[in-house]
């Protein structure tokens, strides 16, 4: 996939159509919308969930973090991912959803590499995710984009989520 930027603009594009869009309050419905419609699909949407879905900027924005999404040519915003800031240079990658009308397009692996370029930005030491084996493709995009599994994450920050039983750490 090749990422480069438009001349009138410093958004990365790729030949797919997929741009990177920045969390405005706007886009908050969209955060919220795409992230609940994949946990419920999957597992069940828990407190912790329903505390950054609803209060994106108080939760995620406010304290350092960012809200990064993906749109597609002809279909809008189809994607959005987090970085919570939860300590001095360590961050938690979060709330990564794509929908199910944009997958096949690679805009979760288009979102990811954002997202992981953003958290360099941020001084970002450590960056960490937490996750279930059930969700199976999305550990192989990590794995595949430099996140390793971790004892020492799940440790720390794997009593987060009831669902979680896989923790991971970007080395690059």
């Amino acid at each position: 996939m090749a990422d480069d930027t438009s001349p009138d603009s410093s958004e990365p594009r790729s030949d797919a159509g997929l741009a990177i869009r920045e969390f405005s309050d706007d886009l908050a419905r969209a955060f919220h919308d795409i992230n609940t419609q994949w946990i419920a699909a999957m597992y069940q949407v828990e407190e912790t969930d329903r505390d950054v879905l609803e209060n994106p900027r108080a939760r995620i924005i406010d304290p350092g973090g960012a809200i990064l999404f993906v749109e597609a040519q002809g279909l809008g915003i189809v994607g959005a991912c987090a970085l919570r800031k939860t300590g001095d240079g360590a961050f938690e990658l979060t709330k990564m959803g794509v929908l199910e009308s944009a997958r096949g397009r690679k805009a979760g692996e288009f979102l990811l590499k954002a997202v992981i370029d953003r958290a360099k930005t941020l001084g970002a030491q450590t960056l960490y995710l937490l996750s279930n084996k059930k969700s199976a493709a999305a550990i192989h995009l990590y794995e595949k984009l430099g996140f390793v599994h971790d004892g020492e994450i799940m440790a720390e920050f794997g009593a987060r989520y009831e669902r979680c039983d896989v923790a991971m750490r970007y080395i690059g």
